[in-house]
């Protein structure tokens, strides 16, 4: 089956399996989200933390990232464009990650920009656009053998929606979900020429004091594993300490399921 034809068929096994699933004992039901609808903790009451990182041209620190998760006996969640997914040069690693267990999900196919970056956040995309962007990027997915019940949780591209962008792809039985505000790292692509510029360190000191102050239970960090080259000090290079600074503080560590 190819073309539109497979697409359509494709993206409708995943509305259907999408909402099965949802009234399985397997959905986490116990979330916090935020303004926008988007899950941002996993049950809240345990002492649970969720390792996503996602990707879309630049991947420099999968190997380095894997490793550490193996060393560590981690799974951790990835998120991939249609974009990063037909990369030939990524295909042999993409098929490491799903072999060794850990989530794959989609981050849209084109990586494209949902909403305006001002407060309103004024949306920018169809919802038929949208949804056509979903196709073809779990229509990718699905060559690497994903299923649609493998990859329910969605990260958005930019980890930047609104309301209206996650209700459209929740209505594909999508469950949209970002890293947990405060947690510092996703600045981890800032390079120094920018104003914004934070070092591993700081960010790595933030993530610690936001754990003093709110804690971390069923937190979702996110870490870039592909940064700009202008960036020498990688936060993916820092993940095996992060990891057991958190460990001696009594989390542990799960997958997306």
């Amino acid at each position: 089956m190819d073309g539109t034809a497979g697409l359509t068929y494709y993206f409708a096994a995943m509305e259907t399996e999408g909402k099965d699933y949802a009234k399985s004992d397997n959905q986490e039901t116990n979330v916090e989200k935020d303004a926008y609808g988007a899950i941002v903790r996993i049950n809240p009451d345990k002492k649970k933390i969720y390792l996503v990182f996602s990707a879309d041209s630049m991947f420099q620190g999968g190997e380095t990232i894997l490793k550490t998760l193996d060393a560590n006996k981690i799974k951790g969640s990835f998120f991939f464009t249609g974009n990063f997914l037909r990369l030939e040069s990524m295909k042999g690693i993409i098929s490491k990650i799903v072999k060794r267990g850990h989530f794959v999900g989609g981050h849209s196919d084109g990586h494209l920009l949902y909403a305006e970056w001002g407060a309103k956040r004024q949306t920018l995309v169809t919802p038929d656009s949208l949804t056509a962007d979903l196709r073809r990027n779990y229509q990718e997915l699905s060559k690497f053998g994903i299923k649609p019940s493998d990859a329910l949780w969605y990260l958005p591209p930019y980890e930047h929606y609104n309301v209206e962008s996650v209700e459209t792809a929740s209505r594909t039985g999508l469950r949209t979900i970002n890293y947990t505000p405060g947690t510092a790292t996703p600045a981890d692509y800032t390079t120094p020429d920018m104003k914004s510029y934070k070092s591993s360190k700081e960010l790595i000191d933030k993530l610690f004091n936001f754990e003093k102050e709110k804690g971390m239970n069923g937190a979702i960090i996110l870490i870039h594993p592909g940064v700009q080259d202008t960036r020498i000090d990688k936060l993916y290079d820092q993940l095996g300490v992060i990891i057991k600074r958190l460990k001696r503080l009594g989390y542990s560590f799960e997958r997306l399921k």
